[in-house]
């Protein structure tokens, strides 16, 4: 997907048979993430829910364009109110679901309280973040070590390739940085106005239960709180099963599609 320049590799995961042919998910991946991290998931969530999975690479992860670094400690608003925008206007679906992981979940808050596309009839948070806590920053500390002594760059470029230095140090050097001590995304919450399922890992090492508790308390509309025993960051892997079940009573319960 070539948008003003920059391509977004992108997927379309399409169901074994079709029960909601109008519409679909959209992922946004975690701040080390791309398509192929999300490994079977986006499969077989369509195939659960009958519906299409759309799976996306910000520009600098996996196959998409680079950009350069350091990011600015707003990248996550550009991405919501800039791009975000652009790639639901190229999708041919009357509902859209937004699924978010880590970053990604924060993208899709911002989204939903500013500028939401009027077809997103929900949101799915993975384990997002709206405001920095210690045992993030601590957690982030450790993926830089690992990332320079250890064996996380090469199992990064894997997924990323050429990208590979470009999607780490761009998250990581802006998590890290003394300005983003105070990053807050609450004041999009009140704005909200469609269904939310929070949801987060019990043993999440970047965040604590008060993102999900912040996010369910501040929101302007309803709002589901999910926790899942014996979980960490990645959800998505570490208890799918769970995972997909909860998104398709979310759906079925608030008819979002």
């Amino acid at each position: 997907m070539d948008i003003k320049g920059r391509l977004h590799e992108t997927v379309t995961f399409t169901p074994e048979s079709y029960l909601f042919k109008d519409a679909a998910f959209v992922l946004l991946h975690e701040g080390l993430g791309c398509v192929e991290l999300w490994k079977n998931f986006p499969q077989n969530l369509a195939d659960a829910m009958g519906m299409d999975v759309v799976a996306y690479s910000r520009a600098g992860y996996g196959k998409s364009s680079p950009v350069e670094v350091p990011r600015e400690l707003s990248y996550m608003h550009e991405e919501a109110e800039e791009w975000l925008p652009k790639i639901l206007k190229t999708l041919d679906y009357q509902r859209i679901i937004l699924v978010g992981h880590s970053d990604g979940g924060s993208i899709a808050l911002i989204h939903a309280g500013s500028c939401a596309d009027e077809r997103v009839s929900g949101v799915v948070t993975l384990a997002a973040h709206v405001f920095n806590e210690p045992v993030c920053v601590a957690s982030i500390e450790k993926a830089k070590i690992a990332f320079q002594k250890g064996d996380l760059r090469p199992a990064l470029e894997k997924y990323h390739g050429d990208n590979v230095d470009v999607a780490f140090w761009g998250w990581n050097q802006a998590w890290l940085n003394p300005g983003f001590l105070n990053w807050n995304i609450e004041e999009y919450l009140p704005k909200i106005r469609i269904p939310l399922l929070v949801v987060q890992g019990d043993a999440d090492e970047y965040g604590t239960e008060q993102q999900v508790d912040a996010i369910v308390s501040k929101t302007g509309g309803a709002a589901e709180k999910l926790m899942i025993k014996e979980c960490r960051h990645s959800i998505h892997r570490d208890a799918p099963a769970d995972l997909i079940g909860a998104i398709a009573g979310f759906i079925a319960k608030y008819q979002l599609v």
